[in-house]
């Protein structure tokens, strides 16, 4: 979503092994929708291919569609998103106008809140599941009101796992912290104090310390034994320090050991 604005989680160097992690993260979204004109693209960056009338809509208009699409449901992907057909991103199949069949994506949206009409239409956030496009939900809206609508706006406001409070760092404080100059060079060093650590967004998770001994063998890819690792089901994710350092993820198996999953080398 080009027009996206807000938290945009960025790993580096070890930090790239809790990614997938972030992706399945629950998200919060803070969004405006014009009504009467549907684009091509589902926000404001596409163009109009469809316009309709907007009926006289009240706050309890909101409130009876945001029940409808609250709970688990299925939700087609655009066209233009990263999602792939025989190997090709789908945004890049829509610039060339075709269209292909999308199979529906289960997900859930959790709550709908901050309901508000506009000059234009309307505004809300949302706490939905990994696989939600707010720009279909928006859509879907739209019409349940008996209109088109498109997104103008989005921001996220964070992620499960990040305190939303948490001060965010924008790309050009990077480029004055790394030194960036004309010739692209920069000095990596310069941004450490703008890092937070790697297990920032796996807070909650259940933790286990081990000994030298016990790094060791996870770092060398094999289980060990943890008291902590019986306290929970076969498959737990658990986030594993070693003298207080984070060293990565480990599983819990069925034998009371830990398995490494994503241990850091070194």
């Amino acid at each position: 979503d080009p027009m996206a604005t807000g938290l945009l989680p960025i790993c580096f160097g070890h930090a790239t092994r809790v990614s997938a992690f972030l992706l399945d993260a629950d998200k919060h979204y803070s969004a405006d929708v014009k009504l009467g004109q549907r684009t091509d693209t589902g926000d404001a960056e596409g163009i109009v291919v469809g316009e309709a009338a907007v009926p006289d809509l009240t706050a309890a208009d909101l409130v009876a569609v945001a029940g409808q699409f609250t709970g688990p449901q299925q939700q087609i992907p655009p066209m233009y998103s990263a999602l792939k057909q025989d190997g090709t991103r789908l945004y890049k199949l829509a610039r060339q106008g075709v269209e292909v069949e999308r199979p529906p994506r289960d997900l859930t949206i959790y709550e709908l809140s901050n309901l508000q009409l506009t000059n234009e239409g309307f505004r809300f956030s949302v706490h939905c599941s990994k696989g939600t496009y707010v720009r279909v939900l928006a859509e879907d809206m739209a019409k349940a009101l008996g209109t088109l609508g498109h997104l103008t706006a989005l921001r996220r406001d964070s992620i499960s796992g990040f305190d939303p409070g948490l001060p965010l760092v924008t790309a050009e404080q990077v480029e004055l912290a790394v030194g960036v100059d004309d010739a692209f060079v920069a000095t990596p060093e310069g941004a450490d104090e703008l890092l937070h650590s790697s297990d920032l967004p796996l807070q909650g998770w259940p933790r286990a310390d081990v000994n030298v001994d016990a790094c060791w063998s996870l770092k060398h890819g094999n289980p060990v034994f943890a008291a902590m690792a019986r306290e929970h089901d076969e498959g737990a994710m658990v986030c594993v320090y070693a003298d207080g350092k984070f060293i990565g993820i480990a599983q819990a198996t069925d034998d009371g050991r830990l398995a490494p999953h994503r241990i850091f080398p070194g």
